[in-house]
This record gives C-alpha cells, sequence and structure tokens, in this order.
C-alpha cells in the first residue's frame, strides 16, 4: 500500500551526533517530523523511520506486533551508530516505549533519552478484554489527534486494530520489566490534559528507572500529540539543550583522525 501524503520517514544525514526518533502507536513520522527537522536544522544527524504497519491503512497494522515495530526502530538505530560518535533517542507515546526498550537493550550506546507522554500501559476494562475481544471485533475507536491547538492534525488512523492493540499491551509488560536497566540521562515531558495516556504512566517510568540524571517536565498548554500542539517549541528547545550538554560539540561534522 501507498504510504499516506506526509506520512513518510525522514532521514538527515548531519554530523557525529545523531538522533533517532520513533513515533506512536497508529500515528506516523509526521507527528514527529517537525522536531525531526529542528535538530536536523542544528547539524545532528537525524532517523525517523515509519513502523511497520503504520501510515498506510488500518488493515496493514492488524498484521504486525510489537517484535515488528521494534525491530524497526533498532535496524534505524544500529545504522546511526554505525556513521556516528554519539547517539541519542527521542519517543512520543509508545515511541517511548520503544526508546526504553532500545537503551535497556543497547546501554551506554544509547547516550541519552528524551520521552513525550511516553506509553507505560493499556488502561480500563478493555484492556483485560483483548485476548479474547480481538478475536471477535477488529477494531475500535482511533486515537490520533489528541491536539489542544486548533487547525493542528495528526496523520493517523482513525480506527485502531485489536490484534495491534493486544501486542501493544504485551509490549509494554515487557518494557516495564526492563525499566530499571534503563541508566540513561533522561527527559520526561508530559501533558497533565492528555486523553491518550494518562500522567500515570510516566509517573510510573520516572519511579522504575534507575537513572540519575533525569528531569521531568510538564506540558500544560498540550494534549497528548505535544510535538504538534502549543508546547512543541519548547519541546524542541529542551531536546537540543540537553544534546548540547551530553554531547560536546555536538555540531562537528567530521571525526577527528583520533576517532574522538
Amino acid at each position: 500500500m501507498p504510504v499516506l501524503p506526509g506520512a513518510e520517514p525522514y532521514r538527515h544525514e548531519g554530523g557525529e551526533v545523531g538522533v533517532l526518533l520513533c513515533h506512536g502507536f497508529t500515528g506516523s513520522p509526521q507527528s514527529m517530523r517537525p522536531w525531526a527537522e529542528y535538530l536536523a536544522a542544528r547539524g545532528l544527524s537525524v532517523s525517523l523511520p515509519l513502523l511497520p504497519g503504520h501510515g498506510t491503512r488500518w488493515e496493514d497494522m492488524q498484521l504486525t506486533t510489537w517484535r515488528d515495530w521494534y525491530a524497526e526502530v533498532d535496524r534505524a538505530l544500529r545504522e546511526l551508530l554505525d556513521r556516528c560518535e554519539t547517539v541519542f533517542v527521542f519517543g512520543l507515546s509508545m515511541g517511548g516505549a520503544l526508546s526504553l526498550r532500545l537503551a535497556a537493550q543497547h546501554g551506554d550506546a544509547v547516550r541519552g533519552l528524551v520521552l513525550v507522554n511516553p506509553g507505560n500501559k493499556v488502561h480500563g476494562l478493555a484492556a483485560h478484554a483483548l485476548p479474547v475481544a480481538r478475536h471477535f471485533v477488529r477494531t475500535t475507536s482511533g486515537i490520533a489527534s489528541d491536539i489542544a491547538k486548533e487547525g493542528v492534525a495528526e496523520i493517523g488512523y482513525d480506527r485502531v486494530p485489536l490484534h495491534a492493540a493486544h501486542s501493544l499491551r504485551q509490549f509494554f509488560r515487557t518494557v516495564d520489566a526492563e525499566l530499571p536497566q534503563v541508566t540513561q540521562p533522561l527527559i520526561v515531558l508530559h501533558s497533565p490534559q492528555d486523553h491518550v495516556v494518562p500522567p500515570a504512566d510516566s509517573a510510573r517510568i520516572l519511579s522504575r528507572v534507575s537513572s540519575t540524571d533525569v528531569q521531568e517536565i510538564l506540558l500544560e498548554q498540550s494534549y497528548h500529540v505535544a510535538t504538534l500542539d502549543h508546547d512543541a517549541e519548547r519541546i524542541f528547545e529542551e531536546s537540543w539543550a540537553f544534546v548540547e550538554r551530553l554531547a560536546p560539540s555536538p555540531v562537528d561534522g567530521k571525526r577527528s583522525s583520533s576517532g574522538g
């Protein structure tokens, strides 16, 4: 199936500092594109992949699982590590959970994490019915475009395929168990008014990671897709300051002869 206009993956060849950006469940790179372009304009190498089953039609997502989504960001991270001295991982919603697992699995290869409204659990009574309900009901209502800013829309599915939602629930459980393995510097930015992921998810993540360099920032003016909302510029600026602090000379374009 052709990719929806605007939902294409994005890549920029910059300097020796790279950033991998991970989009959310049923969403697309469009929700992260302004952030990716902001970082690219500052000389960073940027990778923003399209997760399998996303950015086309929900029927395609019905055939994928969390292992497919994670494999794609893992591949993209390895590509960045091959050509960059220092690599950060940023994520939105489920992309935050993907980022956390990359950090747990790759250790010091990931220099730091910036998470926006990261997901940690599928909430509600319906979540417990997913293992059975997915065999009888194909979809439920979509979660895209939870944005406070008028006139802004997210490119995402208007339906959530329940097989994929079941897999997401399994993935969140996997990541939750691995959170103590996350030791990297971390910023968690979350919206008090989020109609998709409650603040409890950010609190859970912050309470379980082993990171000691941690910053929590509230996004008071935004809903779930804060990267396209009123607080977007703040997210971009905070993430850039984070990179500048942790990656000496982040815009140096070439690796020195000593490899430093």
